[in-house]
């Protein structure tokens, strides 16, 4: 039976350093975020990083615009908050109306204030292993695994999933710590021989319990971090947890795996934000 890996545990433990960080330093830090429409799951998501704030000390303000807004619009409100000296930190909750560019909007980002790690300049600086800021879900999934002492160095890690959010800076950042990657997709021949490969497995492409036991090799690690819908409102990940459990060595659930460390790696990003703006 694998060990669970809770980012519950993890997440409370960054955000008390986090607490304790804002508190001694005396840092005043504001994040703003940005919602176009009223997407439920958004709003879902956006109390989850109000409540996150209030509790290590940051200030929050929601900055909401309607679902028919323009694009002039919303780079106005950008350009706003990109000024203003007091939000310390942005990010736009994802996805956007159909109408949106949504390059130009990420590109439009402060990047010092860019706490996603979205605009491609941060991008490109965490691809280069120069980044402050890092992208809040790959990063929360490597601490996850050196918090519970699991070692990266060497590993064999398998990605299932190649979003420009999870799947392609998690791998750069597994390679930052040594480990050989493999990344596969809709396209991959023989995914199931590939996952088998894996000490370390991701699941990052949004489809409930797809990583089955007959994928998974003996005492491997699995981090997941699908979270879908089924009926009745029941969340489960990308992978099978149930069964999947019984041959790993170590797995994170869905919910209170990855996603609390989402969030905890946001408020670590506000404070480094915040740093970056004084030099």
């Amino acid at each position: 039976m694998a060990k669970i890996i809770c980012g519950k545990t993890h997440s409370a433990a960054i955000r008390g350093e986090v607490a304790a960080r804002i508190k001694t330093d005396g840092i005043k830090a504001k994040l703003a975020v940005v919602l176009v429409g009223d997407n439920p799951a958004s709003i879902v998501y956006i109390n989850m990083k109000k409540k996150a704030c209030e509790e290590v000390g940051l200030d929050f303000e929601l900055k909401k615009l309607p679902e028919s807004a323009t694009q002039a619009e919303v780079l106005a409100l950008i350009d706003e908050i990109n000024n203003d000296a007091e939000i310390t930190g942005v990010l736009v909750q994802q996805p956007f109306p159909p109408q949106l560019n949504k390059d130009e909007i990420l590109s439009r980002l402060d990047p010092r204030k860019d706490v996603d790690c979205l605009n491609p300049h941060n991008v490109g600086l965490a691809a280069t292993g120069q980044g402050k800021l890092l992208p809040c879900t790959p990063a929360g999934c490597i601490e996850l695994l050196k918090r519970e002492g699991i070692e990266i160095c060497g590993k064999n890690s398998v990605i299932v999933g190649r979003s420009e959010i999870v799947g392609k800076p998690l791998a750069l950042m597994l390679l930052a710590e040594n480990a050989t990657v493999t990344i596969c997709h809709s396209r991959t021949k023989n995914l199931a021989e590939e996952c088998r490969r894996a000490d370390i497995l991701v699941a990052a492409l949004g489809r409930p319990k797809f990583i089955t036991a007959d994928m998974v090799k003996p005492n491997a690690i699995i981090i997941d971090v699908g979270v879908n819908r089924l009926e009745g409102k029941k969340i489960c990940g990308d992978v099978d947890y149930d069964a999947c459990e019984k041959t790993a060595s170590h797995i994170t659930p869905v919910p209170g795996g990855v996603g609390p460390m989402t969030v905890a790696t946001l408020m670590e990003n506000c404070v480094k934000a915040w740093e970056i703006q004084r030099g």
